[in-house]
């Protein structure tokens, strides 16, 4: 490309934002110029690693450096909100990592800042961007297998409580709803849109965050069962049905690098769709392209998509009690 490269500084440099870096080093139109944690020695790990220009032990200085143009938010949950505006405002596009807010009404504050600063904004919603998933869509939107009827996926994995402190923690956002439980809501709502009926019921920790949440949409001619769980594991297919066939994402269907088609009961075809990396660099590129197109949202998830999921898991949290 003849661009030059744009400049990405990542603040929270846990295991999501080392996929992240490792994946935005396979693309030639990227640089990792800064990188910001609160702990200095893991900065400086981090930022050797990933060959980063300069590294800070603090949020704010990285807001401050002047070359950075966008900024990927890898922090635990909690903080997403207040980097996020305060990266806006310091005249920085920002990538955050999902879920973007922990409530509604933060989400909603987020969007507005993109717009009141005129820059660019996105929850980092990797799988909408994947191969795999953008067939699916182009093909089922194209009524590959009739209309949609049902879609069945889960996300579910044992976390110990001693090695993913993180995800019980109730000041940080754990739980399994807004860790894991945002994947499944956020297929059925890619394909399906905004439900008209929620139903929710969830297991909790003593701590008061949800261990595991079973979900049903409710839509005028189809419903979505869902589920997540951090205490037991599952096969993380995803099976999308339809009234001429059904689609299998293969396992774990949020990265799928492919899936198969069925009608009339019998497998069909299978389709491969291998992600660049580890599938974090078609988000990355996607950045890339509002930016030098001067958009402040994405047209594949945009700031309406974020606000419209967000709404949607406000209101299964507040069915089944979850509060931070």
């Amino acid at each position: 490309m003849g661009n030059k490269k744009i400049k990405w500084g990542i603040i929270g440099l846990g295991n999501i934002a080392s996929q992240f870096a490792s994946d935005l080093s396979l693309l030639e139109e990227a640089e990792l110029t800064a990188v910001a944690s609160r702990d200095l020695t893991k900065a400086e790990k981090f930022g050797e690693k990933f060959n980063a220009a300069r590294i800070y032990n603090s949020y704010d200085l990285i807001l401050e450096d002047k070359e950075v143009e966008i900024i990927y938010i890898a922090t635990p949950h909690n903080l997403h909100t207040e980097l996020s505006i305060k990266a806006l405002e310091k005249g920085k596009h920002v990538l955050c990592e999902k879920p973007m807010a922990l409530s509604y009404q933060d989400a909603l504050r987020m969007v507005e800042a993109s717009k009141k600063y005129n820059k660019f904004f996105m929850e980092a919603f990797w799988t909408r961007f994947i191969p795999s998933i953008q067939d699916v869509l182009q093909k089922i939107n194209k009524g590959l297998i009739g209309n949609v009827n049902y879609i069945n996926a889960d996300f579910a994995f044992y976390g110990s409580e001693t090695e993913n402190k993180r995800l019980f923690d109730k000041k940080l956002g754990g739980g399994a709803l807004f860790d894991i439980g945002v994947y499944p809501l956020f297929l059925s709502y890619i394909l399906l849109g905004n439900p008209k009926q929620i139903m929710a019921k969830a297991i909790m920790h003593k701590n008061g965050v949800d261990l595991q949440t079973s979900i049903i949409l409710q839509y005028e001619n189809a419903q979505s069962i869902l589920h997540a769980s951090i205490v037991s594991d599952s096969e993380m297919k995803a099976t999308i049905s339809g009234t001429n066939g059904r689609i299998h994402l293969n396992s774990p269907w949020f990265i799928a690098d492919g899936y198969s088609l069925f009608e009339n009961g019998q497998e069909e075809a299978v389709f491969s769709f291998p992600p660049l990396g580890k599938g974090y660099a078609h988000e990355a590129i996607e950045c890339h392209n509002c930016i030098r197109n001067n958009e402040i949202e994405s047209k594949l998830w945009s700031h309406q998509n974020c606000l419209d999921l967000s709404s949607i898991v406000e209101e299964v949290k507040s069915q089944v009690g979850l509060s931070f």
